[in-house]
């Protein structure tokens, strides 16, 4: 169990913040992992709950993008009343997904979370994504976490989608087999899911019908 005192707080999108804690030493993780976190308060130190680091293994601060359920009253609620000097439970880090080349990262809301270290990385190392797409489904416009950072990433295609927004010039609807049958080429890269439980059932099952072998389809629930 490690001891993380928040060192910042920034808002990313009306119901996202960025938290950015001491890393430390013994603290080592891939990209794409999942860490336990639990309030260090009375009665919430064996509550933890799973978030991606946002940073990169090598960087001196641990940074988390997490989207807050204030009508939930629960953990996310209670990470968004935190100040600088608090401290939070961190758990050792798990998960499935990580960087095993290039492909579509399909994400439905805080499940882009595990992409944005993948594709940071992967970005840090090759200088650019050619040959990486990012498919990202949402709400609204103003939901949609990073965009800027998104677009901007060299390389990278980014195709966003909205389900309850009619005011946008973006696609709309969810994110479905004609969809992925129109921007997936099967057998020619890895297709990473984030996201629900029902999502990731809905979009393998998807992937398999349009032709993506088993094996180039890799998921990680993400609430």
């Amino acid at each position: 169990m490690h001891t993380l005192t928040l060192q910042a707080v920034e808002a990313v999108t009306h119901d996202v913040n960025r938290y950015v804690f001491d890393k430390p030493a013994d603290l080592t993780y891939t990209p794409g992992q999942a860490i336990d976190l639990a309030l260090d308060r009375e009665g919430w130190r064996d509550d933890g709950h799973p978030f991606t680091p946002t940073s990169l293994p090598q960087e001196g601060n641990l940074e988390f993008t997490i989207k807050t359920y204030p009508e939930h009253d629960g953990m996310t609620k209670r990470l968004a009343t935190l100040k600088p000097g608090d401290t939070v439970l961190a758990d050792e880090p798990w998960g499935a997904i990580q960087d095993e080349g290039k492909g579509w990262f399909i994400a439905g809301g805080a499940g882009v979370t595990p992409f944005i270290a993948i594709l940071r990385e992967r970005l840090e190392k090759n200088g650019t994504l050619d040959g990486c797409e990012l498919i990202f489904s949402n709400k609204t416009e103003d939901d949609i976490i990073h965009r800027k950072m998104f677009e901007d990433m060299p390389g990278l295609t980014t195709y966003f989608t909205v389900s309850h927004q009619s005011d946008t010039d973006l696609p709309k609807g969810m994110i479905d087999k004609e969809l992925l049958a129109r921007r997936i080429e099967p057998g020619q890269g890895k297709c990473y899911v984030c996201g629900p439980d029902a999502m990731l059932d809905d979009i393998s099952a998807a992937l398999l019908e349009i032709g993506v072998p088993e094996d180039d389809i890799i998921t990680e629930e993400f609430d």
